[in-house]
């Protein structure tokens, strides 16, 4: 009797990720070459929808991405991730078209690495803006800002939102409500007792990551800046949307190194929502 022939891996069911395949993702990250991130899975677990094919002998993961949703409006595609030996055989698409399935009418919005653009741009996404990452250690300036910060509290929740909700042009309550608890440090701006923005720090690998970073301006951005990085001895990254040139040649001229971009794509919609001029940095590239 002759034993079953296995099916292709581009064949393989793609199934939900749960918690508890947590280990498995950053087993992922790692393969990969990025940090583990194990914090930063665990939220998009709990806060998003994962997807993954599984190894045939069940033992971790051949690919695996996250779909963060924002109600019918948009939704966000992250963390696309194939394992080494596995890459270049189409296992990236299978998973894509299962999560354009997934998600039906609902647009998707994407960061893209250069390896990955090609994929995206041969599914149907368009190339709308980029970010810039730049990292190092953060050197502060002589003279203080005149914009006022602290760390935030838990009454600053509500507005938080309302301040979020032009900016990124959905709700994403469901975000902002887990960062007190996903961040080390978040910090606000306020003026005459109204909240002009918020940043949160957060840590990944030897580094702490700047994000989400929404202000009313640059100086609301830097100031925020300053005042977290104020708080680690860590090394800082940021992901900045590349349209806010003052905000990364500051962030160059405080010690930071240009490095990697990625390309901003959406699929069927024109543009991300929201007001790019307030959006300065994403929470992490994963959610949009």
């Amino acid at each position: 009797m002759h034993s079953r022939s296995p099916l292709p891996l581009v064949d393989l069911p793609v199934r939900r990720l749960t918690r508890g395949d947590l280990v498995s993702c950053a087993d992922l990250s790692e393969g990969r070459g990025w940090p583990r991130d194990e914090h930063r899975w665990g939220l998009l677990l709990s806060a998003g929808t994962g997807y993954g094919i599984a190894e045939p002998e069940g033992k971790g993961l051949v690919a695996a991405c996250v779909v963060t949703s924002y109600g019918p409006r948009l939704a966000a595609v992250g963390m696309l991730l194939v394992a080494e030996r596995h890459a270049r055989q189409g296992i990236a698409r299978r998973l894509m078209r299962h999560v354009m399935e997934e998600t039906g009418s609902t647009p998707l919005a994407l960061y893209a690495t250069p390896q990955g653009q090609r994929l995206y741009e041969e599914l149907g996404f368009a190339h709308v803006g980029r970010t810039e990452r730049v990292r190092g250690r953060f050197r502060a300036e002589a003279l203080g800002s005149a914009v006022t910060t602290r760390p935030a509290a838990a009454d600053d929740l509500q507005a938080m939102v309302r301040l979020d909700l032009p900016v990124f042009g959905v709700d994403r309550t469901h975000i902002i409500a887990r960062l007190p608890a996903f961040s080390d440090r978040l910090q606000v701006a306020e003026e005459n007792g109204e909240l002009t923005g918020y940043a949160a720090l957060w840590p990944s690998g030897e580094a702490h990551v700047v994000g989400p970073l929404v202000a009313r301006d640059t100086a609301t951005a830097k100031a925020l800046v300053t005042a977290l990085a104020a708080t680690t001895d860590r090394p800082l990254r940021a992901d900045v949307d590349a349209r806010h040139e003052e905000l990364l040649g500051w962030l160059v001229e405080r010690g930071l190194e240009p490095g990697s971009r990625t390309a901003m794509m959406t699929y069927g919609i024109a543009e991300l929502p929201g007001d790019a001029t307030r959006r300065f940095a994403p929470l992490t590239v994963a959610t949009g």
